[in-house]
């Protein structure tokens, strides 16, 4: 452990310069006495480092102690220093690791590249959690992580209703998606993909698995994605879309709606156009057009029309008793 710690006190020096003991203590997360300590270890091994007093003081490498990383071209050391620490590696508890991997490879760079960290660092980052969503607690993702790397069965007990299932899988991969973590495994001889904070327990198995030659994770993810999205439409409305509010349907439909907008022919006489917009159900297909107001009309389903009628008469009694 004092060996990485040195080398990583090493690193800071060569990428931040002159830094005072109470700083390299708080990165490194140990005593200022501790660090005294280290300096003298990394002096005695021969480690060309020196200190100064006073209030702009602190230790220092000389010049001269560097080692240059080259071949990388303006933009890759700009893509290098945008990346960052997202909150599902810190799940995984390899946050301390990256930082230390990205922290020597910046230490590597000509010095001419290093000036441009903090530019960079000041002017962007990457935040991998969604709005208002609750910290999930994955007391089992490290052992699952653990089986996937090793190739290692797992035992799993998935909550099914109001009863628990136990199973045997083959782990073949964590996905992190918003924020989320999805384990990826194989049992009875069908891929599954489980929500890591919903399994209510995960326990390693002695036995290890054969990994199918011909899994490729990140194209089973994205099939799966695409699958789950389009059930997930299983309710279409007929819609006519008020001049002007077009432009405002890829906030909510996404970009695959300027298609339908493009193909949806010359608008009518009062310039409004016709859609066929997809909703997960009758009910996220009413919330969201009361929601849109004047903006969109519904032509058909009748009982949808009635019912988005029905919520809105409800609202106008209620702010008009109130008046």
């Amino acid at each position: 452990m004092r060996a990485d710690r040195l080398l990583a006190l090493l690193m800071l020096l060569q990428t931040r310069g002159r830094m005072t003991a109470q700083a390299l203590a708080t990165e490194l997360e140990v005593s200022e006495r501790t660090i005294y300590r280290d300096v003298d270890a990394l002096s005695a091994a021969g480690v060309p480092i020196y200190g100064e007093a006073g209030p702009d003081g602190g230790y220092a490498l000389l010049d001269s102690y560097r080692t240059n990383l080259t071949g990388l071209s303006a933009g890759e050391v700009r893509a290098l220093f945008m990346l960052s620490i997202p909150a599902p590696l810190a799940d995984l508890g390899v946050s301390r690791e990256l930082k230390s991997a990205l922290l020597k490879l910046t230490a590597a760079l000509p010095a001419a590249h290093r000036l441009d960290e903090e530019y960079v660092r000041q002017r962007f980052y990457l935040d991998s959690v969604g709005w208002q969503r609750d910290e999930e607690a994955v007391p089992h993702l490290k052992t699952i992580h653990q089986a996937v790397w090793e190739d290692r069965k797992l035992h799993l007990t998935v909550r099914a209703f109001a009863t628990q299932v136990e199973k045997l899988v083959d782990p073949y991969g964590l996905v992190a998606k918003a924020g989320v973590w999805y384990l990826v495994c194989a049992a009875y001889g069908q891929i599954r993909v489980h929500r890591v904070s919903y399994l209510v327990d995960a326990q390693l198995a002695d036995e290890t698995f054969p990994r199918p030659a011909d899994f490729d994770l990140a194209a089973y993810w994205q099939a799966s994605c695409a699958e789950r999205e389009q059930n997930r439409a299983a309710f279409v409305a007929r819609v006519r879309v008020a001049p002007g509010f077009a432009p405002i349907l890829p906030r909510y439909f996404g970009n695959s709606i300027r298609d339908k907008i493009a193909n949806a022919g010359a608008p009518g006489a009062e310039g409004w156009i016709t859609l066929e917009l997809a909703f997960e159900s009758f009910e996220a297909a009413r919330e969201r057009l009361l929601a849109f107001g004047r903006g969109v009309e519904v032509i058909e389903p009748y009982p949808l029309r009635c019912s988005i009628l029905d919520f809105a008469e409800q609202v106008v009694a209620l702010y008009s008793e109130k008046r």
